[in-house]
C-alpha cells in the first residue's frame, strides 16, 4: 500500500465525511422529514453489506422505496417499489447522505468500490476478490465511469484497477468526477432495470467451480 493509502486516506475521510455530516444537516433533516410524509417509516434503510476482507457491516441510506408486496407476501420488484419521489432522492444521491455516518465510523472510505450485496460474495471469481481488499466507498471508479450501465464485469474490473492504483490525486479526481455526474444525474438505471440486475457469478467462476469438483 502507499503512504497515503495507508497513513492519509483514513483521517482525510474522517475529517472531510464529519464536515459533510455537519453542513448538510438542514438538508438531512427535510429529506428525512419528506420520507416520512410521502413514504412513511421507517425513514432509514439499513442492509448488511461486505467491507474489507468481506467482513459484514450495516450500510445506512435513506429510504426510497415502498414496502408494496404481492398476494403472497414478497416484496415487488424493485421498478414497481421506486416511486418518481425515491426516483429522485437517487437522482441526486441524496439517499447515500446517511452513509457519511459509515465514512466516519470507518466501514467505508469516501472513495472504493461500492459495498455490495452479502449474497455475491461466494460468487465472485478471484480477481474479483480482490475488492474486498480494501475498504469500499461511497463512491468509486465504477461509479464515474457508467456507474449502472456497466456491465458487471466492467464494474469488477475497475474496481480491481482502483485497488491496485490507489493515490491521493486518483482518489479528488473520482471525488470531483462524482459530483459531476451527480449535477448530471448520469448512469442511475441501467438498461434493463430500475437499478442495477442481479450479479449471477461469472462465467470465470463458474469455470473455476467445475474445475474444482
Amino acid at each position: 500500500m502507499s503512504m497515503y493509502a495507508r497513513y492519509i486516506k483514513r483521517p482525510q475521510d474522517f475529517f472531510f465525511a464529519t464536515i459533510a455530516l455537519i453542513l448538510l444537516i438542514p438538508v438531512m433533516t427535510v429529506t428525512a422529514f419528506l420520507i416520512r410524509k410521502k413514504l412513511g417509516g421507517p425513514v432509514l434503510f439499513k442492509q448488511k453489506r461486505p467491507g474489507k476482507d468481506g467482513i459484514v457491516f450495516e450500510m445506512i441510506k435513506f429510504r426510497t422505496m415502498t414496502d408494496e408486496r404481492d398476494e403472497t407476501g414478497e416484496l415487488l420488484p424493485d421498478d414497481k417499489r421506486l416511486t418518481p419521489f425515491g426516483q429522485k432522492l437517487r437522482s441526486l444521491s441524496i439517499d447515500e447522505l446517511p452513509s457519511l455516518i459509515n465514512i466516519i465510523k470507518g466501514d467505508i472510505a469516501i472513495v472504493g468500490p461500492r459495498p455490495l450485496l452479502v449474497d455475491y460474495l461466494p460468487l465472485y471469481n478471484d480477481d474479483q476478490k480482490r475488492r474486498h481488499d480494501v475498504k469500499p466507498g461511497l463512491t468509486g471508479l465504477a461509479q464515474v465511469n457508467g456507474r449502472n450501465r456497466l456491465s458487471w464485469e466492467e464494474r469488477f474490473e475497475l474496481d480491481v484497477h482502483y485497488v491496485e492504483h490507489i493515490t491521493f490525486l486518483g482518489d479528488w479526481k473520482i471525488i470531483f468526477q462524482t459530483v459531476n455526474k451527480v449535477l448530471k444525474r448520469d448512469g442511475i438505471s441501467s438498461e434493463t432495470s430500475a437499478t442495477m440486475e442481479a450479479f449471477m457469478g461469472s462465467e470465470v467462476k463458474k469455470k473455476q467451480d467445475a474445475l474444482s469438483r
